[in-house]
């Protein structure tokens, strides 16, 4: 039987290996019987002989060949010098298996052979033997890989498919098998179904089993009927249970998910048939049974995917590879937010400090905090200059929900900043009780409720922004204008509730009807003494809602001055800043006309300069070359810190001495005069510049101080119109001296 499987056409290689790997060793009628069942099976080339002759041909004798291969074609072995086999399979060399010695004499030359390809006479095959040919048929997609190795443990790297493929069928009304090794379990109970086949014949369910085609694709409850010769799924019934879709093609047919659109498993057509095939990879054998010296010759690939190259190690649980981790490591990803809110207000409050922004408010406000309650949503914020006055305004936040709500704080939950973990801010959270909630060092998503309010903050304070077309130092009253509209929305995480409304339910929702953010408003002017024919409201635009007050607050450009007032009329559909460039609007009085730029006064024609070097001279200046005598000289120099604020002058006994100096000049040389401030203009400021005079040996000689004014203040047209310097040419100079000369 060796000698007759040797003999066999390459493409039989795979059912020669499935014979010689079995358990149990078959008799040479049933190797027979099974090797006509596949060559009746499968298409040959074209030649002379019959599809049943292919066996008896190939079997003549041990060293024989069929009439369709050319004699090149068959192995060689360079041991016996006998065709059919190579020396990695000569029997001579290496013995014969021990189950099959006792076919060597039935396969001897001189034994009686099997009928010629010339006879008429073939195999009969019975009942049984026909069936077990057509369940064969169903099976015979499967791949084993085995080994044959002595005394050396290996491991097996294959993707083994299904044992035998699965038809789709459209008209069967439930799935069904006859094979029982597609079955990883069958229950049998007392109730089993008649099954009707497609023939018309009825026959009884042996059970009710598990079977998985693909890994993608499981089966429950499968009828095991072994007279059904096909194995059946059913369309009607698999598309109810796996909630997918079917689509057919001339070649192909794909299962894919509805509700996620993930393709589930591909089929094939074949000979008129879809069937679901899976991919097949070769085998590879590894001779060792080391998982981590596999894994690492492997490419370190993911446990699942090592686990489905070689099956033997399906049980691992995890693969303890030191290069993975360092290589592949990833980040936990964040569990989705339960239905976990607090169950009362301030039980648990969140919060975040937003900023720096580079452009800061009109009252030097650069932050923002925020407190949020987990069970209302509702928001309380709070502008800030800086980071330290955090403090104080969470002591402020305290005080008013004990005294407003009679609460205390449970949990505060923050992130990492520094401000949160100051000595004063840790003793004051340790002598109240209150549990400090901190999140992990770049983890944003743990203080998740905090960060994603903050987000929505910014993006409404930059919509409102930019649909009024409003410079960015009115940021902070923007942000203000947010947070008191955000927390009259409904939120999807209250279940479209209004956080105002659970927090403060017998308030109403708004105190005054609100209005579009920085529209052109009309306040009306209640300040006494006014002249019967003046204007009674003056022209300002809408900034905020009062939080105290039961009023709008508006700003007047023409007056620099906040109002707060009810007594307002709004123009919504008239913004006060132009679309082009966000500035006022000119007021009515229209502004001096400039002259053509040849006859424009100096102070317009050079234009505005900067009072910020961008090369400042710190980042080219060095020291280190000088000699000793000069670090002592620039040394002397540096002593004497001028002075940042005036405060911080008149601290200082020398400074102090230097601006009153400075003082009596100016009063001695009637610097100024006293007048009453016209209506409608605006002072000039002043400040203080200190200078250190250094004698020529490097000592200090003294401190001089000068009081000046803040010209760049000044606008051309309204606080100024010309510009003179006073310079002495030395053509007048020469004339003076004549005319002196002349008059004696």
């Amino acid at each position: 039987m060796v000698l007759t499987l040797i003999g066999l056409r390459p493409d039989l290689e795979t059912v020669c290996d499935q014979i010689l790997g079995s358990s149990s060793v078959p008799s040479l009628d049933d190797v027979f019987a099974r090797l006509l069942r596949i060559s009746s099976t499968q298409t040959l080339p074209s030649d002379n002989t019959s599809d049943s002759s292919v066996l008896v041909s190939q079997t003549n004798s041990r060293g024989g060949h069929s009439g369709n291969r050319s004699r090149g074609q068959r192995p060689h072995c360079t041991y016996c010098n006998k065709l059919g086999h190579t020396c990695d399979r000569c029997y001579q060399l290496h013995g014969r298996p021990p189950h099959t010695a006792h076919v060597a004499q039935s396969s001897d030359p001189q034994s009686p052979q099997p009928p010629s390809s010339s006879t008429s006479q073939g195999i009969s095959l019975t009942d049984s033997e026909y069936d077990d040919y057509l369940r064969y048929q169903a099976t015979k997609s499967a791949f084993v890989a085995s080994v044959a190795q002595t005394g050396n443990a290996s491991a097996c790297l294959t993707h083994t498919s299904s044992l035998g493929p699965w038809n789709l069928d459209s008209g069967a009304s439930d799935h069904i098998s006859g094979n029982k090794n597609l079955f990883s379990s069958i229950t049998t109970t007392s109730a089993l179904p008649t099954v009707t086949l497609a023939n018309g014949s009825q026959t009884m369910a042996k059970g009710f089993g598990f079977a998985h085609p693909l890994p993608s694709l499981p089966l429950h409850s499968v009828p095991y009927a072994p007279e059904c010769l096909f194995n059946l799924i059913s369309i009607n019934k698999i598309t109810r249970t796996l909630n997918c879709s079917i689509t057919f093609s001339d070649k192909f047919v794909t299962l894919q998910d509805r509700s996620t659109g993930k393709t589930i498993s591909i089929g094939r057509e074949s000979q008129g048939l879809y069937h679901l095939t899976a991919p097949s990879t070769p085998a590879v054998c590894i001779s060792t049974n080391a998982p981590l010296l596999i894994h690492s010759r492997l490419g370190h690939p993911s446990l699942s995917k090592f686990q489905k190259m070689v099956p033997s190690f399906s049980s691992l649980s995890s693969l303890a590879c030191e290069s993975c981790q360092l290589g592949k490591h990833t980040r936990v990803s964040f569990p989705k937010r339960l239905n976990n809110r607090a169950k009362s207000s301030f039980e648990l409050v969140h919060t975040n400090v937003w900023g720096p922004c580079r452009t800061a408010c009109t009252l030097g406000f650069q932050y923002f905090v925020t407190f949020i309650d987990d069970y209302s949503r509702c928001i309380s914020l709070f502008l800030m200059k800086n980071r330290a006055k955090l403090f104080s305004i969470f002591q402020k936040f305290y005080v008013e929900i004990q005294t407003q709500f009679n609460i205390s704080i449970r949990v505060l939950r923050s992130d990492n900043a520094r401000e949160y973990f100051s000595t004063s801010f840790t003793s004051f959270m340790s002598q109240h009780g209150i549990i400090h909630q901190s999140s992990c060092a770049h983890t944003p998503q743990q203080n998740g409720v905090a960060e994603r309010k903050n987000r929505h903050l910014v993006e409404t304070t930059r919509t409102l922004l930019l649909h009024s077309h409003v410079p960015f130092r009115f940021r902070g009253d923007a942000v203000l204008t947010a947070y008191y509209l955000i927390n009259r929305m409904p939120s999807s995480v209250l279940h479209d509730q209004i956080p105002h409304s659970l927090l403060f339910p017998d308030q109403p929702l708004y105190f005054l009807p609100p209005r579009v953010f920085c529209c052109t408003c009309f306040v009306h002017i209640l300040t006494p003494g006014q002249d019967k024919l003046s204007a009674r409201t003056t022209k300002c635009i809408f900034l905020v809602y009062s939080r105290l007050q039961k009023g709008y607050r508006c700003y007047s450009f023409e007056t620099h001055r906040y109002f707060l007032s009810s007594d307002v009329t709004f123009f919504e559909d008239s913004p006060f800043f132009s679309t082009s460039e966000s500035l006022p609007i000119p007021s009515t009085s229209p502004a001096p006309a400039l002259p053509p730029s040849a006859d424009l006064p100096i102070a317009l024609r050079k234009g505005n300069r900067s009072t910020r070097n961008p090369h400042p001279i710190y980042n080219f200046l060095s020291y280190h070359r000088l000699s000793s005598l000069y670090s002592a000289f620039i040394s002397a120099i540096s002593s004497v810190s001028l002075p940042k604020s005036t405060p911080e002058a008149l601290s200082h006994p020398g400074w102090r001495q230097a601006m009153v100096d400075e003082m009596v000049v100016l009063h001695s040389n009637s610097t100024w005069d006293l007048v009453v401030l016209p209506s409608g203009k605006f002072t000039v400021g002043c400040r203080w510049v200190y200078t250190v005079k250094v004698s020529p040996d490097g000592q200090v000689d003294h401190l001089k101080a000068r009081l000046v004014a803040k010209g760049y203040t000044q606008i051309y047209g309204s606080n100024y119109g010309d510009t003179f310097s006073p310079i002495t040419k030395i053509a007048s100079v020469r004339l003076l001296l004549s005319m002196a000369a002349m008059r004696s």
